[in-house]
């Protein structure tokens, strides 16, 4: 790497300048994962790595009573006044309508019909009871409200057994405070346990900063007897693509078959509907965005209260929506970050597209396969197989929001995978 090169032909001539140096390198090489387009790197100021923090996970059973958003605006007053401005995040695009295509890909179950884009995270509880998906359980509620969070560290997988409308009439705010510091104020804590066993001993090895958000931008599945909100990997190793999938086709297994979230009524496809997967692409192989920043690093900015003290703004947000962070520190290394990471996009998303339109095909082939009559059983599983897979991998970076600028290297995988897969489906016709 020519950076690389550059440093240590620097770091020799001036070794007294040996720690902002390093930590320029660790900026850059972050920045220019999502476009090889840095400035002169003389230009460049020190940043300072993400120092790696301590996890600390909630005690369970001890009867807490939630403390609301409200309850610390007294406190906090600037963060507060940052979390409830995530309410102007209110516009929702209708995905049915702009990708026609998971009208098929998804049907038989309710996203085919009903799925709506995230929005501010203050809308949480207003979206999850206004979808017209049917939410029988109340573990539909693991990532919409603390109400229900501090219900299950008290209660344990019974909770996720509750009646959704019951447990309802028991919930007063969306995600809050509660979600990622307890009631501990500032300090933050891993409050949804799934998360801690699934990365076991690897928790440490992730800021709470990323862990944070990971309690829910994650890929899950609810258990098929429990019916407890679960992860599908027990360390960070196995977060990856192939894992997950090998652990849902191999171990995962229901009455003798690989796991599934809903069957195609006209295929015959036992499907994996993949959840937003942010945390398992950005901590992912071909990213080192993780080793340098947490999430919160690009996603909550920092801001200066009237009284000059800085904190970190609670109104989630791209980071390229933050100007100053652009300036600041992006801009070191790179003349149009905006413009590269919107090529990025546009480019996954137009693979995205392509690549679904083509599992459109091949769901309507398998379904006219199998009314034909025309094939046998042992016929069609293997076909059935094959379109499984194809479909998880597209699934994996479709709901992944970032749209390529979290991994751009993962995400093209994963869609060469889901491709090269489909055509080989749609190869096993007679």
């Amino acid at each position: 790497m020519n950076v690389l090169r550059f440093l240590g032909n620097e770091l020799k001539k001036w070794a007294i300048g040996i720690v902002a140096a390093a930590a320029v390198f660790g900026l850059c090489t972050w920045l220019m994962t999502l476009a090889p387009e840095p400035v002169n790197q003389q230009e460049t100021a020190a940043a300072a790595p993400v120092t790696k923090r301590t996890a600390k996970v909630v005690e369970t059973g001890t009867g807490v009573t939630v403390m609301s958003a409200e309850d610390w605006a007294s406190k906090y007053p600037e963060i507060y006044a940052s979390y409830k401005a995530n309410s102007e995040n209110a516009e929702i695009h209708d995905y049915v309508e702009q990708y026609p295509m998971i009208s098929t890909v998804y049907e038989g179950m309710a996203f085919s019909k009903f799925y709506g884009s995230a929005r501010g995270h203050t809308y949480t509880v207003d979206d999850v009871t206004a979808t017209g998906r049917p939410h029988k359980l109340a573990n539909c509620f693991s990532c919409k409200t603390p109400n229900f969070t501090a219900m299950v560290n008290e209660l344990g997988d019974a909770a996720y057994q509750l009646n959704f409308e019951d447990v309802l009439t028991q919930v007063n705010e969306p995600i809050s405070c509660y979600n990622c510091h307890a009631n501990t104020g500032d300090e933050l804590v891993v409050t949804h346990t799934y998360l801690a066993d699934a990365l076991g001993d690897d928790l440490q090895k992730v800021d709470p900063a990323t862990l944070a958000c990971a309690q829910c931008h994650v890929e899950y599945y609810f258990d098929p007897e429990t019916k407890a909100t679960s992860l599908p990997y027990h360390d960070l190793a196995s977060m990856h693509p192939d894992a997950i999938l090998k652990f849902y086709n191999e171990e995962l297994l229901v009455d003798g078959q690989p796991f599934a979230d809903y069957t195609n009524p006209r295929t015959g496809v036992r499907q994996i509907k993949a959840q937003h997967s942010e945390f398992e692409t950005y901590m992912g192989a071909g990213s080192v965005h993780a080793s340098m920043f947490t999430c919160a690093d690009c996603h909550m900015g920092k801001a200066t209260a009237e009284n000059g003290t800085t904190y970190s703004s609670h109104t989630w947000t791209s980071p390229l929506e933050n100007q100053a962070l652009l300036d600041d520190s992006c801009s070191k290394c790179h003349t149009d970050l905006a413009g590269q990471v919107k090529a990025i996009q546009e480019k996954t998303e137009a693979r995205t597209n392509e690549i679904g339109y083509l599992l459109q095909d091949l769901t309507e082939k398998l379904a006219a396969a199998v009314e034909s009559g025309d094939y046998t059983e042992e016929e069609l599983n293997p076909i059935r197989a094959v379109a499984r897979d194809a479909q998880f991998y597209w699934d994996f970076v479709f709901v992944e929001n970032s749209e390529g600028a979290h991994n751009s290297k993962l995400d093209s995988e994963c869609l060469d995978k889901a491709e090269a897969l489909t055509n080989q489906a749609l190869g096993m016709f007679k």
